[in-house]
């Protein structure tokens, strides 16, 4: 075997960092060996540092290991996953590549950005092309990568196997669970037994990140997709896992058969090549009418695929379905690791 890579976290005390820590335990692959975070943490071990909020144990391999301060140097390693807050990660993460690193982000300050991929491996590995323009641009050796938002991820996925079609209007109505806010999150006494109609920035990231990513690439730029998104987000008691209600029309018309066909037949790269975090069916078309559900769905297949169901004609546009993806795996540190498998298998880590 080869050895693995090493592999660094900023931001690695939160959730979201936690999340990365977890996932990649096991990996084939990337071998966790830096912790970086605030400097009140820097210089402790993590698990002295963390306060574990996961499910299980901390892994042991992450609990001895330094807290390192956000600043390249330090023993970092190339490759980098960063789950900063937005609130400092555009600095930081700038810092790092122009360094040389190579930043895997899932925060959201560089997502919308005209030459820094916004990735999902299934439906646009070709925007990967972005990167040597980008270090063109900027003068450095790194690079920034970025995955989409949580909710974005799910919606694109269940959208990507219909762009054949053309796709012309979309009316997207979440349901997102309150690992999605983070740690404390939405405080008990709002969300229990009751739904919250607002979640800060989302409807906006979901409208143009879809375009984004469903783009095509055209040189060395992305040429947007031209259907219109409109996103309604609402947070629910739900722990993981994001629901979606999607309303779709099409410009060639296609039969019911047809667009079950696609969402079944869906394969794309991560599956050809056989990357470690790619689920064998990327989407999984459910056939019972209550399904797919986040507390029965969500966290199967390593939480890596989307389930649809519920395909039915829309009588405003041509059809409707829902679709449901784990919100921290697949909608944050499971696909910045599924780029970075990507990256990997495109030669851009060496």
């Amino acid at each position: 075997m080869q050895p693995r890579i090493p592999v660094g976290v900023l931001g690695a005390t939160g959730m979201v960092g936690q999340s990365f820590v977890k996932f990649l335990e096991h990996h084939p692959w990337f071998e966790l060996a830096w912790v970086g975070a605030s400097d009140r943490s820097a210089g402790k071990k993590y698990q002295e540092a963390t306060a574990w909020r996961l499910g299980g144990v901390m892994p042991a391999a992450a609990a001895g290991l330094m807290v390192r301060e956000s600043t390249p140097g330090n023993g970092a390693p190339r490759l980098m996953f960063s789950a900063m807050d937005a609130s400092v990660a555009t600095e930081i993460e700038r810092a790092f590549a122009s360094a040389g690193h190579v930043i895997v982000s899932n925060s959201r300050n560089h997502r919308m950005e005209s030459d820094v991929p916004l990735l999902v491996p299934e439906i646009n590995a070709s925007h990967l092309k972005l990167i040597p323009r980008q270090q063109r641009e900027r003068g450095w050796t790194g690079q920034i990568v970025t995955n989409p938002n949580c909710s974005t991820v799910v919606l694109t996925m269940g959208l990507a196997p219909l762009k054949p079609y053309g796709i012309q209007r979309v009316v997207a109505t979440t349901m997102q669970a309150i690992s999605g806010a983070g740690y404390p999150g939405v405080a008990s006494m709002d969300i229990n037994a009751n739904v919250i109609p607002y979640i800060g920035g989302e409807e906006e990231k979901m409208q143009t990140e879809a375009q984004k990513i469903l783009g095509d690439l055209a040189g060395d730029r992305i040429e947007f997709l031209p259907a219109k998104v409109s996103a309604s987000c609402n947070r629910v008691p739900v722990v993981d896992g994001h629901l979606i209600a999607v309303s779709v029309e099409l410009a060639r018309k296609a039969s019911i058969e047809e667009v079950r066909d696609a969402f079944r037949s869906f394969r794309s790269v991560p599956q050809e090549r056989e990357l470690p975090s790619a689920p064998v069916r990327p989407l999984v078309y459910m056939n019972e009418q209550d399904r797919p559900q986040p507390r029965r769905d969500a966290e199967r297949d390593n939480g890596m695929a989307v389930y649809i169901g519920r395909l039915r004609e829309c009588p405003v546009f041509d059809y409707k379905f829902m679709a449901c993806g784990h919100n921290t795996i697949r909608g944050a540190a499971g696909a910045a690791v599924l780029n970075a498998e990507l990256m990997y298998s495109e030669g851009l880590l060496d």
